[in-house]
């Protein structure tokens, strides 16, 4: 086998270090990665999804067991059949919940997915058109840690064609998914106006501009946090922007996608309940976010709130869960 596709040094050693699951469709882009990590020698098992939508999704999933057979390799499956109302986010949440459950039971450190400069450059223009800025249009990351797993995308800055073009010079099969052509969806509306045109074009003007952008992008990333069940405690920073970016993934991270009225009512009130769910409440020089709580509270529980200057919304959350004051109060 040629190995045409050079990945960042760096991220094979990540991978090396790692117990590994790769999210495989059996199309190009996964396909390309599953035979350019086995080249690099970094061990991994595979998780595939059958949304049972095409009677080619039988095929791709006997091409997964396949490989794994030949090559060793444990292959997870799951099954499901979603409704066409919001399909891609509804199919989204089951992958990801069948991802993160496998990775839980069976002790995975990084979860790698496929995800390419293409993808990137999608991604980059939909918030674009959104109105987003820096940071949520360059979204994807080569290496993203978490705190039960890391998501790890090694092709983000080779092209979609680069891929084919490994998979065909090597005679490896693949398959071509004909909903990624369909126009219902807007991602692939921007993919074939806008984005194969551009990236056949501009691709290594592309790469290094994406560079560039990474390194401007990471002064307004989230910085230090301290996180006890599910009470977030970030440092205040002087720019409403930078608190708000914060507050937004920490959010998202709960489950709530903030609105752009949203994220303006956390700034203006910074003191606020959002979507009835998460409390996000600015001190002197923290902000507290947690999960909004109407437990009864003591009177001497309170009393000790308010010498300890303990924010009112976050009180009834420390107190369900026994959050000691002392664990509050550290320099970030």
């Amino acid at each position: 086998m040629q190995q045409l596709v050079q990945l960042h040094k760096s991220t094979i050693e990540f991978l090396k270090n790692g117990k590994n699951l790769l999210a495989f469709s059996a199309g190009v882009d996964s396909s390309a990665l599953f035979f350019i990590l086995k080249s690099y020698g970094v061990e991994f098992d595979i998780a595939i999804v059958d949304y049972n939508l095409r009677q080619q999704s039988k095929q791709e999933v006997s091409y997964a067991k396949k490989l794994c057979l030949e090559f060793d390799k444990v292959c997870y499956l799951h099954s499901c059949k979603l409704e066409n109302s919001n399909f891609e986010h509804n199919a989204r949440a089951q992958r990801y919940n069948f991802f993160e459950k496998i990775i839980e039971e069976n002790s995975y450190d990084n979860l790698i997915t496929a995800h390419q400069l293409n993808d990137k450059l999608e991604w980059f223009l939909m918030q674009l058109g959104r109105g987003s800025g820096l940071v949520e249009m360059l979204g994807m990351q080569e290496i993203e840690f978490g705190e039960k797993f890391n998501k790890t995308k090694p092709l983000l800055h080779v092209a979609k064609e680069e891929l084919q073009n490994f998979l065909d010079t090597n005679k490896l099969k693949y398959f071509i998914d004909e909903s990624n052509s369909s126009q219902k969806y807007l991602r692939n509306r921007i993919r074939s106006s806008y984005a194969n045109s551009f990236i056949k074009e501009y691709k290594e003007g592309l790469k290094k501009s994406f560079d560039y952008l990474q390194n401007d992008a990471s002064l307004l990333l989230p910085k230090a946090q301290k996180r006890i069940y599910d009470l977030f405690i970030l440092k205040r920073e002087s720019e409403d922007l930078q608190n708000i970016r914060q507050i937004d993934k920490i959010v998202k991270k709960m489950g709530i996608l903030m609105s752009k009225a949203q994220r303006d009512e956390v700034a203006k009130t910074k003191d606020c309940v959002i979507s009835g769910r998460v409390v996000v409440v600015f001190g002197e020089d923290k902000i507290y976010i947690s999960p909004y709580d109407k437990s009864s509270m003591p009177k001497k529980f309170k009393e000790s709130c308010r010498l300890n200057k303990i924010p009112n919304k976050i009180r009834p959350y420390l107190y369900a869960k026994s959050i000691t004051f002392s664990s509050l109060h550290y320099k970030l």
